[in-house]
């Protein structure tokens, strides 16, 4: 009768967490969503639009989820704390040349997808991370999530 008990009281507890666990990262489909809204944003008004990229305001920080983009110099112009600094020379955690792929990959009114290892947030391990990327007037731009 104990391990009954105790046993229920694991599956009850286990099924209340993981609700709770999968609302703790964006989706792919919120993640494409918030990067077709952020190049509608630009199209409206670019430099307003970056600005609420890098603050994450007006729905552009959802959990893991916010757009980052890059400038015709390869700088940042747009992410919470790396604006001005090389996008496209940046490197995932395993070496990959992943800033260069988005530049490659961004073309305009197409979404593509990038994959790189990346640490989730408040971890130090990476894991298989997936932007969608696209060029939105002369700004490389994406939004990335984890499976």
């Amino acid at each position: 009768m104990k391990h009954l008990l105790m046993n229920a009281v694991v599956v009850s507890m286990l099924s209340m967490a993981s609700p709770v666990l999968a609302g703790t990262f964006g989706t792919a489909e919120e993640a494409n969503a918030m990067l077709q809204k952020a190049v509608a944003a630009i199209k409206a008004d670019k430099a307003s639009a970056l600005a609420k990229f890098t603050k994450g305001e007006d729905g552009f920080k959802d959990r893991d989820l916010y757009p980052f983009c890059g400038g015709p110099d390869g700088n940042f112009t747009a992410h919470p704390s790396l604006v001005g600094k090389s996008l496209k020379g940046l490197k995932d955690k395993a070496g990959k040349a992943l800033g260069e792929e988005i530049y490659a990959t961004a073309k305009p009114g197409i979404i593509s997808e990038v994959t790189y290892m990346w640490p989730r947030p408040g971890t130090t391990e990476p894991v298989q991370k997936y932007s969608y990327v696209t060029k939105a007037d002369d700004q490389v731009c994406a939004v990335g999530y984890y499976k």
